[in-house]
């Protein structure tokens, strides 16, 4: 039998290597600050306390060219069972989650308050809890421990943190900027490295997500038509879906707070 020649596995070894190489010093730090200015990277964010010290942040926007007011009923109405999440409907379908994005505007889908579920499946077993909420500014959402019926957390149960936020602010004159924040922490080794692989993934689901909404946003503002008629055809949609959690929503370790702005709920 002949033995492999030293030299290709050696040229191998080092063009997998300079990959690696080029991952982590060019693409990783380029994917995770998507669109995002310096100033808006730096910036803290409301909820941001939530997941302290985490071990990645990761800071991504887009321009969109229309007021905030328009922006931000397509960020309030995400959700599996209610307007989707404007992605890659078909890649998150193949893992059963039965996401079906909106193209319009549903009424009942824009009442959320902190407490709430928003979910990630239509079975509602995963999701993230509502932890901060201030109307057409910010929606913080924090990684559902659904089994113990509260935010997850690094010391316990699934053993990492994960806070997903959306910022709106007025750029100038029809013009929005929509920031999205993930801060990750981790309770265990094992845990990181199983989530490790995700990082990219978030990149290509959270990118055409941002062009989706900016997409919607611009072209519901342009056209004007009649909000109602943009919700998705979901076969055995409940009545009660319509709302975040609503009727489903497991308990909460504390009430809201009475629905002003800067909402907070306890960790």
């Amino acid at each position: 039998m002949r033995r492999p020649r030293p030299a290709p596995i050696v040229a191998g070894a080092v063009v997998a290597g300079a990959a690696a190489v080029c991952y982590e010093r060019v693409v990783r730090p380029w994917q995770q600050r998507w669109g995002a200015t310096g100033p808006e990277r730096a910036a803290v964010l409301p909820g941001d306390e939530e997941v302290a010290e985490p071990a990645v942040q990761v800071t991504r926007a887009t321009t969109i060219d229309t007021e905030p007011k328009a922006v931000w009923p397509w960020i309030v109405q995400i959700g599996a069972d209610r307007g989707g999440f404007y992605s890659y409907d078909w890649l998150e379908n193949l893992f059963g989650l039965g996401v079906h994005s909106a193209t319009g505007i549903v009424p009942e889908w824009q009442r959320l308050q902190v407490g709430d579920l928003v979910r990630a499946n239509r079975a509602g077993s995963g999701g993230w809890y509502v932890v901060a909420l201030r109307p057409t500014e910010v929606l913080a959402l924090k990684l559902a421990d659904t089994k113990q019926g509260l935010p997850a957390r690094r010391d316990r149960g699934v053993g990492w943190e994960f806070l997903w936020t959306f910022a709106v602010h007025r750029e100038g004159p029809g013009r929005t900027r929509l920031v999205v924040r993930e801060r990750v922490a981790f309770g265990r080794r094992a845990s990181r490295w199983v989530m490790a692989p995700l990082g990219l993934v978030s990149f290509v689901m959270t990118r055409k997500m941002l062009l989706g909404i900016k997409e919607r946003a611009e072209r519901s503002e342009g056209s004007g038509r009649s909000e109602q008629s943009g919700r998705s055809e979901r076969p055995g949609r409940s009545e009660q879906s319509g709302r975040s959690g609503e009727g489903s929503r497991p308990p909460s370790p504390g009430p809201p707070n009475g629905g002003h702005d800067a909402e907070r709920r306890p960790r």
